[in-house]
């Protein structure tokens, strides 16, 4: 598949694998859409992306889900259709789920799992309408399997997979692909501003995601998904792709490991 020209709307743009995404869809001559809440990172990651055909920058904050809609409508006035959409904005969690607040549970299904539903939505019809279209979610592998202090981010990630399989079916005689993309640990800032149980951040780095896959890796690795057509994709080390393995054929084994995460 040749990306030139190509319009590409990223969000989670501002920093991690939607930062090295921008660059690497840059290189290959597309037309950038690039979102996310903090306008000043995102400046800063335009200004880097050699060789795109244009960036745009269109702030973006997914938890407010009529803005959504909104935002969506107004890029296609002025642009046109979108070629792929790439749903890779979210945050994370760090808390037990009996001492997480519910307020905090709604803002991550919010922005985890209803605001991508929400952008596909907004764009759909104009995908539907051209017979061409690629959807790429960046889920994770917390998407098949869960551990302590991650369950409702894990929820949002499970609910992803369960919505966008089921889309990826019926848009198929579309012309509309949809690629599920699962990475283990990342070397990315997500910890940092992890929502802990009363919703304030973590504020500190994760040592699984210190020592994870660095982002333009991924990257590489989800366009070379996109370019084959693939439907879902794990990007994932050793450890992280043994437990997506153990819980396809060992699950039983698999919850006694996971019973010995540490959690605090």
């Amino acid at each position: 598949m040749n990306f030139k020209n190509k319009k590409v709307w990223i969000t989670g743009a501002s920093s991690g694998i939607g930062e090295a995404l921008s660059y690497a869809f840059a290189t290959e001559g597309a037309h950038l859409i690039l979102s996310a809440r903090n306008v000043v990172e995102l400046e800063r990651v335009k200004s880097k992306c050699q060789g795109a055909a244009a960036v745009d920058i269109v702030p973006l904050d997914l938890h407010q889900h009529t803005e959504v809609f909104e935002i969506a409508k107004r890029v296609l006035e002025t642009i046109g259709s979108v070629d792929i959409l790439i749903n890779n904005a979210g945050i994370a969690q760090f808390s037990l789920a009996r001492e997480t607040h519910f307020d905090v549970d709604t803002q991550l299904i919010n922005v985890n799992l209803l605001g991508p539903i929400a952008l596909t939505k907004a764009l759909l019809p104009s995908m539907t309408a051209q017979k061409s279209g690629h959807i790429v979610v960046v889920s994770s592998l917390l998407g098949k399997f869960s551990v302590p202090m991650r369950s409702t981010y894990a929820a949002t990630k499970h609910g992803l997979h369960g919505y966008f399989d089921a889309l990826r079916a019926e848009c198929f005689d579309d012309g509309i692909k949809v690629l599920m993309v699962c990475p283990g640990y990342v070397r990315t800032n997500i910890s940092l501003k992890a929502l802990t149980a009363d919703g304030s951040y973590q504020g500190t780095m994760d040592e699984t995601l210190e020592n994870g896959l660095d982002p333009s890796f991924v990257a590489r690795h989800i366009i070379k998904a996109i370019r084959k057509g693939k439907q879902e994709v794990n990007i994932a080390g050793l450890r992280e792709a043994a437990a997506a393995y153990l819980k396809r054929f060992f699950p039983t084994l698999l919850s006694v490991i996971v019973r010995k995460v540490k959690t605090a």
